[in-house]
């Protein structure tokens, strides 16, 4: 009895390390990143919402792993230069805001991105949604590595109010405007002068959006991500599935309408759940769900309508409940179930990981910013090791997080932006220790001298690459081109070469 227990505990220690190396050498997957357009953090049952019911995203979470200290950007077009080039925005897409229709600038077509990375190993790659990288011909997803596109390339506000692209459903439309495509600059046209809405599918306009395709944007979506599984079930294939949910205005789908205890906001919530479901069962159906890892997050914090809570602030700030976003890795067998990591990570660290475990090659050419976060989500370590990570909104660097510890370098909300500061003279700093204080409502930096000094040289160092207030060294040039063109007039003519066949 002895010997044999004796033989048991030396099987089990040889076979210990090789469950590791299972996990290390995971078989290549296919991947599929649900990205959701300005949901909150706490808008989805995993992370505490008591409004929304999501069962779909509940599975997720309790087959796979929560990261609850991840981090996108404070707007849409940058996070998604994040998580396409594995950089911080301001590396790869130096713009003060966000894109806009018929910009001069996007996405350079020279940077890679984690499209490429795969298709160059074989994936079959498809984008199905919200793109916001640039609408011009040369910015569009089939020049930036994806074999297939079908979506809006920019927001669902960014339309004619009289098309319903500036006010929720049920809301009266106002009566059309004559007059000529308005003035921009050179992130494109906003306000009143926005060209009609283009759904595209690679490069051709099949759809003026206005109410009906909005309602209707999430099934569609929903409908051709399940037909890109189905035809490529045979090979490794990248879905990104951008949803425009639930960016105002809402449109939840006519099925959907009223179903919640949350209004129009509730309805639309629970509707990209149901997407969510329906690409899952597929997966299941197709006996895929042991091969794909599932990313599930969201592109920055939510609006006013969202709930964020613990976290402080909105979208558009760098307070966490800005840029800090509910996300799910999910993989069966790869990733242990119902576990949470409050590593830091963020979008930049999607291309390294999905290049690692796709067998892809991460660009050497140029820095990228991201690291392999498979150690954390395999669960062989409980830390990313990141030394820092920065929080830019736009040209400007106004936080910096080390550990616990984050650090203001720009106060906002009752002090003002920093212009208003040097009229006052620099204020304290502000220092929260966010393993005790994730609502960052107590400021401690008059007790942590030390750790205040620490990241302050942090932001220093950084301002040497990719600068503190301007633009710096490290920013890469934006893809350019002349005289840029809606893809549908004001007049409602399809621009040259974009017409549907």
């Amino acid at each position: 009895m002895r010997s044999r227990s004796q033989f048991l505990v030396l099987l089990l220690a040889v076979l210990a390390p090789l469950a590791g190396l299972r996990a290390a050498d995971a078989p290549k997957p296919n991947f599929i990143i649900f990205n959701i357009d300005d949901m909150g953090y706490a808008d989805i049952e995993p992370f505490g919402s008591k409004l929304n019911r999501t069962p779909n995203i509940s599975r997720l979470a309790a087959e796979g792993m929560k990261l609850t200290s991840f981090y996108a950007a404070p707007v849409c077009s940058p996070s998604r230069a994040a998580l396409m080039t594995g950089c911080y925005p301001k590396r790869a897409l130096p713009i003060p805001h966000v894109l806009f229709p018929a910009g001069g600038v996007g996405l350079h077509p020279n940077e890679r991105t984690v499209a490429e990375v795969l298709k160059d190993v074989g994936y079959a790659t498809g984008c199905i949604g919200k793109w916001h990288l640039g609408d011009q011909p040369e910015f569009l997803p089939t020049r930036q590595g994806f074999d297939y596109y079908l979506g809006l390339p920019y927001s669902n506000d960014m339309g004619p109010a009289a098309d319903g692209s500036k006010s929720d459903l049920g809301v009266k439309l106002p009566e059309a405007k004559a007059g000529a495509d308005g003035a921009g600059n050179e992130t494109g046209l906003t306000g009143a002068s926005q060209p009609p809405l283009p759904l595209l599918e690679n490069e051709r306009v099949i759809a003026r959006v206005r109410q009906d395709e909005q309602q209707g944007i999430v099934e569609r979506y929903t409908t051709a991500a399940v037909k890109f599984l189905r035809d490529h079930r045979d090979k490794h294939f990248f879905l990104y599935l951008p949803h425009n949910a639930v960016h105002f205005p809402l449109y939840p789908g006519k099925a959907f309408v009223g179903r919640s205890h949350n209004g129009l906001y509730g309805d639309w919530v629970e509707e990209v759940d149901w997407s969510v479901g329906q690409v899952m069962a597929t997966l299941r159906e197709l006996k895929l769900d042991r091969n794909t890892l599932v990313l599930f997050t969201t592109d920055n914090g939510g609006t006013p309508r969202a709930v964020n809570a613990p976290l402080r602030g909105h979208k558009g700030t760098t307070w966490e409940g800005g840029m800090r976003v509910p996300t799910i890795a999910w993989w069966p067998g790869q990733i242990p179930a119902g576990t949470s990591s409050g590593a830091i990570a963020g979008m930049m660290d999607v291309l390294p990981t999905f290049a690692k475990l796709g067998g892809g090659t991460v660009p050497t050419d140029r820095k990228i910013d991201g690291m392999d976060l498979w150690p954390v989500l395999s669960g062989k370590v409980p830390d990313s090791g990141r030394e820092a990570f920065y929080y830019f909104r736009g040209p400007l660097l106004e936080a910096v997080r080390s550990g616990p510890w984050k650090l203001h370098l720009i106060a906002r909300g009752p002090t003002g932006p920093k212009a208003k500061q040097k009229e006052a003279g620099e204020p304290p700093p502000i220092l929260h220790n966010l393993d005790e204080d994730i609502g960052e409502t107590k400021n401690v930096a008059a007790a942590n001298p030390d750790v205040v000094k620490r990241l302050q040289a942090l932001a220093d160092k950084m301002d040497a690459d990719l600068g503190k207030e301007k633009f710096g060294a490290g920013s890469r040039p934006l893809g350019r081109v002349e005289k840029p063109q809606p893809l549908i007039g004001r007049d409602g003519k399809i621009r040259a070469g974009f017409e549907p066949k």
